[in-house]
């Protein structure tokens, strides 16, 4: 019968949302009809002049609602809202992903109401004109038509007949009155913690993802570091042979003091920053510390980029201060051989000279 109805109905406005139905035993928690989002339509049967509410999970309709003038969609909170149906004996419940998309479709739920109000005007109106008789003989019952639903069944082609007694009319009172009843008992705020809970879920599957991102990016920053470790490792064993190399020279002990102690201040900036990040891994709690705290550890990172080139210019530095020490060494041991050579010519003169004087004095 679902697919007939289908076939004549044409759809008016359509959302995706969770659905829920009341639990019909506790009359307190909600129980979830659908895993998943699903399409909620607005339907409208143009050969009954009637408005239904449609959702089909599967091969199955999950919702089946005709709306009726005395039917009142209410919002429990940002995303959540719930409507009660007493011919379907139940309570709907319809969880959005935006505010919007919420007040979307109790925008649409009230004109639906209204149109559904119109039309059943509208059919009393001809009922009454082509029953002018029942019109007079029972004016109570057809005031009180006003405010209850209808029962139509068609006979032909534009035919309507309406059918009312005052037991279906003391049964729908008495329906309503339990829905109502049904409602109050309720503790809203359980209701609405548990229709908000699909919402926890969409936010938390968010967060794990956010959070595994900034693993990713932990492992990253753990590599870069690495890489930076081994660079200074290399760029102390350089500083280690400039020091070897430069010897007694002060200038070079000074420049090789200047570099040790850069690469102890590196080293602990380095240990610091392997400290954060254990850091980092053990609290993984707020998506929003963590991109802050990712922010700061790239500020330190460009820092520790600027201090390396730092380090490599004084080790260029140092390099050539080296190299000049080398050269003025060698000028050095040249001048001191020229001085050498001077004092073995100035010596063997005096041999000379003495030699000299020995040979005075024996004559």
């Amino acid at each position: 019968m679902f697919p007939v109805h289908r076939e004549r109905e044409q759809p008016i406005f359509s959302a995706r949302a969770h659905v829920f139905q009341i639990d019909p035993a506790t009359k307190r928690n909600w129980l979830p009809a659908s895993k998943h989002a699903v399409t909620v339509s607005f339907f409208y049967d143009a050969t009954r002049s009637v408005y239904r509410i449609i959702s089909v999970g599967g091969t199955k309709a999950i919702i089946n609602s005709t709306i009726t003038p005395n039917m009142t969609f209410t919002k429990t909170s940002q995303k959540f809202g719930q409507w009660a149906d007493s011919r379907a004996n139940t309570v709907y419940g319809l969880g959005f992903s935006t505010e919007q998309q919420l007040q979307q479709f109790a925008e649409q739920f009230k004109e639906v109401k209204e149109a559904a109000r119109l039309a059943r005007e509208k059919s009393q109106e001809r009922f009454e004109l082509a029953n002018p008789a029942l019109n007079i003989a029972a004016p109570e019952e057809l005031s009180e038509e006003r405010h209850s639903p209808p029962l139509l069944t068609v006979n032909g082609p534009g035919e309507e007949k309406l059918f009312r007694s005052k037991s279906a009319e003391v049964e729908l009172t008495a329906e309503k009155e339990r829905v109502k009843k049904m409602l109050s008992e309720g503790s809203m705020c359980e209701i609405n913690m548990e229709a908000e809970l699909f919402t926890l879920q969409d936010s938390n599957s968010k967060l794990v993802e956010a959070l595994q991102e900034a693993n990713g990016s932990v492992e990253q920053w753990k590599k870069q570091l690495s890489e930076y470790q081994e660079e200074t490792d290399r760029l102390r064993e350089q500083v280690a042979e400039l020091e070897a190399q430069l010897g007694p020279p002060a200038a070079g002990q000074t420049v090789g003091e200047e570099l040790s102690q850069s690469m102890e201040e590196l080293e602990a900036l380095l240990s610091a920053k392997d400290q954060e990040i254990r850091n980092l891994q053990s609290k993984k709690t707020d998506v929003g510390e963590l991109e802050k705290e990712r922010e700061e550890a790239m500020q330190r990172l460009q820092d520790l980029e600027r201090q390396n080139g730092d380090l490599e210019e004084r080790v260029q530095s140092a390099e050539k201060t080296l190299a000049s020490s080398r050269e003025e060494k060698n000028q050095a041991e040249v001048e001191v051989r020229r001085v050498i050579d001077v004092l073995d010519v100035k010596i063997c003169d005096l041999n000379d000279l003495r030699q000299s004087l020995a040979k005075l004095i024996d004559k």
